[in-house]
């Protein structure tokens, strides 16, 4: 039989080992990690314009349609020198309102129209949910959404990812016609045909919906400033 002391060194040594062996993997692995952090992250700006994307065309339909990227604070005026696709939502949310960098994703359609996209994240019934949402060049009509989430319920909450759910944005304004911001609001019971402000939210899915409206109004109400300005302009 081994001793103790003779166990406990077997033991150390083997734990030491693995160890060395998992680090080693994962430095392996983690450019392979960020590449696909990347291309979903392209995939998903090209959803919230209604490009659909895979793995392996991603990049080139990216850089085919996103034109333009720039970083704007709560003032509406750009950050010369900062890096949009690099900015971590989640950090920037955890900033006061003045402090935080909005990245904006210019898409050039085929008909030369511009749209423009930007990124939120906010909280669901289990976990993070996030997404993307283009306006038209009115910065006011929205042309399309992608959300996503990280543990939301299957057949419940988990719907906000689904193309059904998020094509009902398409055509919706987030201002009135007094120029107040309202947002867009997931409705329980279903708004109606003529509501510019609502869509159907997700059934037996409210703390979901309510999560992704609030996510909306805060997630957009930080571009205003931006908004107003580039109104004025056209």
């Amino acid at each position: 039989m081994h001793s103790n002391k003779y166990i406990f060194i077997y033991s150390s040594v083997m734990v030491v080992l693995v160890a060395i062996v998992l680090t080693v993997i994962a430095v392996q692995l983690k450019p392979a990690q960020e590449n696909n952090i990347r291309v979903e992250k392209m995939k998903n700006i090209l959803t919230a314009v209604n490009i659909e994307a895979d793995a392996a065309n991603a990049e080139a339909l990216y850089k085919k349609h996103i034109s333009e990227d720039f970083v704007v604070n709560s003032k509406g005026d750009k950050i010369e020198g900062a890096n949009a696709f690099q900015i971590d939502i989640a950090l920037e949310n955890k900033k006061s309102s003045e402090k935080r960098q909005l990245p904006v994703y210019v898409c050039t359609t085929e008909k030369g129209d511009k749209l423009f996209v930007v990124p939120m994240r906010g909280k669901g019934l289990w976990g993070p949910i996030w997404g993307y949402v283009s306006f038209r060049s009115d910065f006011n009509t929205i042309a399309g959404t992608m959300f996503d989430h990280k543990g939301e319920t299957p057949g419940l909450g988990a719907e906000i990812d689904t193309r059904v759910f998020q094509k009902q944005f398409i055509g919706k304004k987030i201002f009135d016609e007094t120029g107040k911001f309202v947002s867009v609001k997931a409705k329980k019971g279903g708004a109606p045909k003529d509501d510019l402000h609502g869509v159907d939210a997700i059934s037996g899915g409210t703390i979901t919906s309510n999560g992704l409206s609030d996510m909306l109004i805060s997630g957009i109400s930080v571009y205003e400033a931006y908004f107003k300005k580039q109104q004025k302009t056209e």
